[in-house]
């Protein structure tokens, strides 16, 4: 089967197409430092949107399996402007919107839904930047009990 045109509302960010691997640290008050390994998706289906796909893994003599994330990119209303809406194994889902310019993304939660045991996350804050074959991003999270703060930075290549 061919691979379908890339729809024309995608083209801001048909940088991120492709499949990145690497990795990142993470931290917040309620837990230790840790560091983990990373892989990253972005596919079309010649549709308004792009396919998102994320699995992450601890880092040690046996990796094991940290946090995956399931979604959409999608233009947003005007020039420039973006949506992310993701699920989460938590036991939530978020919509986010923001900006691109160039090569980075900014995204902010709009929304952070969560089921009754679901984790207590209530903001969402997302920079992607990309460099050639090189993406780093950093994440910054809040919830019932802490305010917006760092909890991710990595960096990947793309395979």
């Amino acid at each position: 089967m061919a691979e379908p045109a890339l729809h024309p509302d995608t083209e801001p960010f048909a940088f991120l197409l492709g499949t990145w691997r690497g990795g990142g640290s993470g931290e917040y008050p309620t837990i230790d430092p840790f560091r983990y390994g990373e892989e990253m998706r972005f596919e079309h289906v010649g549709d308004p949107f792009l396919l998102y796909a994320q699995r992450s893994w601890l880092l040690g003599d046996e990796p094991m399996p940290l946090h995956f994330e399931r979604g959409f990119l999608r233009p947003g209303a005007g020039p420039g402007a973006v949506e992310l809406t993701l699920a989460h194994p938590l036991g939530l889902t978020e919509v986010a919107e923001g900006s691109i310019r160039v090569t980075r993304i900014d995204v902010v939660s709009t929304s952070v839904a969560s089921t009754s045991t679901g984790s207590p996350v209530t903001r969402l804050e997302r920079r992607i930047e990309v460099d050639g074959d090189r993406l780093r991003y950093e994440l910054r999270m809040a919830t019932t009990e802490v305010l917006p703060t760092r909890h991710l930075v990595g960096e990947l290549r793309r395979m």
